[in-house]
């Protein structure tokens, strides 16, 4: 297998040249127009198509998501994740045919998990699921989803919620850290079951959460989210695109407009390189974080009119994984923007570049998009 990125036009044009003749040639590159970066809706309608082609599975209604091209099935949250980007292509182009996917993929979920949760003691995963089917039911109406994402939601904060470590729910039921990963999901799904119930006490609970989040694990002088603290009262002070991301989330679905901002600009200035969000691994969890990150920064964006700041950045992803893709199926993974290989890919991996294409906003050919 043959990884190696393309060369530059430049390390073309200057073979075989002498310093004196790279140096002209270089300086005028340098005052070259470089046409501007573009990418369409017709290119994210692309992504998604391939995606359902390589990993998406039905049978009788039931659906599920393919770990790799060579099979398998994703884990409990990856599915979840995955059924929450075929809820971003239907907010992006209000096509009935996602909502068909997303319903079937949801009786899919059901017939393998059932509609009580509690054997997986990773209170994330359960609130991951949660959050799609509350996002689901305020889409659709349909009360079957809003009833599991409820069910869940009231069993996962019952056993997860403590007043140890100052408040916050634990990440798992061995209770030995409470972490972003759980607390900044638990936040937008309380604020989704409050607008799908009208019960204000989830909203209160959205409230606590959030607020133990921001400050436990939230560095308010650079917008740093913390993943962790322990029993102990250590904190694991590395941050990941998918943590700020749901902090980004739910502090613009609760007001606190401050925290949610310096949050996307950690992400952007801080974990990125030369403006490209981290690449991660397909086949563990990492995968999926940056479309994770990349969906609630680019509704901040838009709730909050922070185009100026964040919309360049985020195209300039988007345009990487598209043209990231590889020609045989149109698949991206999740390390633009370096071409995606030939061999086996992953659908959790896969996923970031199709979230990101639907949840920001497209450019049209020949419109420029500066970069950071």
């Amino acid at each position: 297998m043959n990884t190696a990125l393309p060369l530059r036009p430049t390390v073309i044009l200057t073979r075989g040249l002498g310093p004196l003749w790279i140096a002209v040639l270089s300086l005028l590159l340098a005052g070259s127009v470089v046409p501007g970066r573009a990418f369409t809706s017709a290119d994210a309608d692309a992504l998604f198509r391939a995606h359902s082609a390589a990993f998406y599975e039905v049978k009788d209604g039931l659906a599920w998501f393919k770990e790799s091209t060579e099979g398998g099935k994703v884990s409990f949250w990856m599915r979840a994740e995955q059924m929450e980007m075929v809820l971003d292509v239907y907010e992006r182009t209000t096509n009935a045919q996602p909502l068909v996917m997303f319903t079937n993929l949801f009786h899919g979920f059901l017939a393998e998990h059932g509609t009580q949760w509690s054997r997986n003691p990773y209170n994330d995963d359960i609130l991951w699921m949660v959050i799609a089917c509350a996002r689901a039911h305020l889409l659709t109406g349909n009360p079957e989803f809003r009833a599991v994402a409820k069910t869940n939601f009231d069993l996962c904060y019952a056993r997860a919620a403590s007043t140890n470590l100052g408040g916050g729910l634990w990440w798992k039921t061995d209770n030995r850290s409470k972490n972003a990963c759980v607390n900044g999901p638990a936040a937008i799904a309380a604020v989704l079951l409050a607008r799908a119930t009208g019960d204000s006490a989830y909203r209160d609970k959205a409230t606590q959460s959030f607020r133990w989040l921001r400050d436990t694990l939230f560095n308010a002088e650079t917008g740093r989210v913390s993943d962790n603290i322990s029993t102990n009262g250590r904190v694991a002070n590395f941050a990941l695109t998918y943590n700020q991301g749901t902090f980004v989330g739910a502090a613009n679905l609760l007001g606190f407009t401050n925290e949610a901002r310096l949050a996307a600009l950690f992400t952007m200035k801080e974990l990125c390189k030369d403006g490209y969000l981290p690449p991660a691994g397909e086949k563990g969890d990492g995968g999926g974080f940056n479309g994770i990150g990349v969906r609630w920064i680019a509704r901040f964006m838009k709730d909050r009119g922070e185009q100026a700041t964040f919309l360049p950045w985020l195209q300039k992803n988007a345009e990487a994984a598209w043209l990231a893709r590889r020609e045989v199926d149109n698949l991206s993974w999740c390390r633009w923007p370096q071409p995606t290989p030939d061999d086996k890919r992953y659908s959790w991996g896969c996923s970031s570049a199709v979230v990101t294409l639907q949840v920001v906003p497209h450019t049209e050919p020949g419109v420029p998009v500066e970069a950071p």
